[in-house]
């Protein structure tokens, strides 16, 4: 049993010498270097079409520098500026007017506030008061001749005409901007949305007003989205039986008719916005908002008059206070 064991170990012996020789061999031949490849952009980034590598990140994937075009930003349309005209003059609540109508401007976008005293110079209270209003403004000044001061007689026609003057000076020798022309009385109170109304106007815009007339409101009366009428509680007879605070001109309207003012001679009590509109529309040109005329957004609310009887006749107080 013993020789049989021996004879296979010798036979196996040399096989198993040749095989320890081999690997002996394969261990001690020295490894070739390892030189990574490098990575080639798929799209020509070189002169001639040359493919440059493509460098390895922290990370360890690849950064790919793609030249794919982006989607260039659209240039948004510029918002229309809105011009307020408001004629103001010296009385006991003319600061509580103007603040209550500051604090509506400072809500609207793209706002310009052309303040017109009615006076021989620029007031400091309105003066003082614009410099901390924190709003786009003009500070004219223009004053009503005496003559004109009578009751029953139109008011403040010097100070839209005015504001009228300086907007169509401004614009004298530069291209126009979008713009809409307000008038916004200091005795009105104003919805935040008849801004956002107005600002489309394409030539002539109207909407309801509340608290006017007589009435809780005056209105245009619209069929098919024209004006057809009005629901007025005074002199429904009127070419446009509107009140101030219910239309908004374009501004290129304005522009395109240099002679449009209010008019002192031949004008009727009530009738000065009929007298300005005929110069520049027609009834069927007018445009209807706020929901073709049903919705009330500005109110011709009136400061109630202040009662002063106990206010004495010379300053008594140690201190001096602006109301």
């Amino acid at each position: 049993m013993k020789s049989v064991l021996f004879s296979r170990f010798f036979i196996l012996l040399p096989w198993i010498l040749i095989v320890i020789i081999m690997l002996d061999v394969d261990t001690r031949r020295p490894a070739p270097p390892l030189t990574p490849r490098p990575y080639f952009s798929p799209y020509p980034v070189g002169r001639g079409g040359v493919r440059l590598p493509l460098r390895r990140g922290s990370s360890g994937r690849v950064a790919e520098k793609r030249n794919e075009s982006r989607p260039q930003p659209q240039p948004q349309p510029l918002l229309p500026t809105i011009y307020a005209i408001t004629p103001t003059y010296s009385r006991p609540v003319q600061k509580a007017e103007l603040t209550r109508l500051a604090n509506t401007f400072r809500q609207v976008a793209q706002l310009h506030w052309i303040l017109v005293e009615d006076a021989a110079a620029r007031s400091e209270l309105v003066s003082r008061f614009l410099a901390r209003a924190g709003l786009p403004n003009t500070h004219l000044h223009v004053p009503t001749p005496r003559r004109y001061k009578r009751p029953g007689l139109p008011r403040a026609t010097e100070q839209r005409n005015a504001g009228l003057a300086w907007l169509r000076q401004r614009h004298q020798h530069q291209r126009a901007q979008p713009g809409v022309l307000f008038f916004a009385d200091d005795d009105n109170t104003y919805s935040l949305e008849l801004f956002q109304e107005m600002r489309t106007t394409r030539k002539v815009s109207v909407w309801p007003v509340g608290l006017v007339g007589g009435r809780r409101y005056e209105r245009p009366l619209v069929e098919n989205g024209k004006v057809v009428g009005w629901y007025t509680g005074w002199r429904a007879d009127r070419p446009f039986a509107i009140d101030m605070a219910g239309f908004a001109v374009s501004l290129q309207v304005i522009l395109s008719n240099p002679k449009a003012v209010f008019k002192r001679r031949g004008s009727q009590p009530g009738m000065q916005e009929s007298d300005f509109l005929k110069q520049i529309t027609t009834v069927e040109e007018l445009e209807p908002k706020a929901n073709n005329c049903t919705k009330v957004l500005v109110w011709h609310t009136r400061t109630e008059k202040v009662n002063l009887a106990n206010e004495p006749k010379y300053h008594l107080d140690t201190v001096k206070i602006e109301v």
